[in-house]
């Protein structure tokens, strides 16, 4: 059985690793919690910037392809070779969350989409985004639906 999209790269993570990516988020909620919404909306613009490690993978990925490729297309053949193994762990990832450079770019801090909403959400939680999405009664209007997409946003 193939894991869930969201669980596959911690799944294949060293607990170590997993446990110092959390220790990290922890932290930097902790730092920014005393802090001004100037602050905070500084470091989201920050972490919409940062790279997770889907986007580092298929960048890293993509680079080693396309050098394989030229180099195949203008000396040896036998580059093509490392083209067809890079898309190969490439797929591997994308079914069990696990390729050879995982590990390292774990240890190197690449967080996945799911950790840096983590941050994200934590320091809108503290700005104060979310104190006035209750929902009155049983129906929710557009306008409520509206609020909860702008301060999920």
């Amino acid at each position: 059985m193939l894991p869930n999209t969201s669980q596959r790269v911690p799944e294949q993570t060293d607990e170590e690793i997993n446990r110092q990516i959390e220790e990290e988020i922890r932290n930097n909620v902790a730092l920014y919690a005393g802090c001004d919404s100037e602050a905070i909306e500084r470091r989201l613009r920050e972490l919409d910037e940062e790279w997770d490690i889907e986007r580092t993978l298929e960048f890293n990925a993509a680079a080693l392809a396309t050098t394989a490729i030229l180099f195949g297309l203008i000396g040896k053949k036998r580059w093509l070779l490392l083209a067809g193994t890079v898309t190969g762990f490439l797929a591997q990832h994308a079914l069990q969350g696990w390729c050879p450079p995982v590990p390292l770019f774990r240890r190197l801090g690449f967080r996945t989409e799911r950790e840096i909403d983590r941050e994200r959400y934590a320091l809108k939680a503290l700005r104060g985004d979310f104190k006035d999405l209750q929902r009155d009664g049983e129906s929710t209007s557009l306008d409520q639906v509206d609020a909860v997409l702008a301060a999920v946003r």
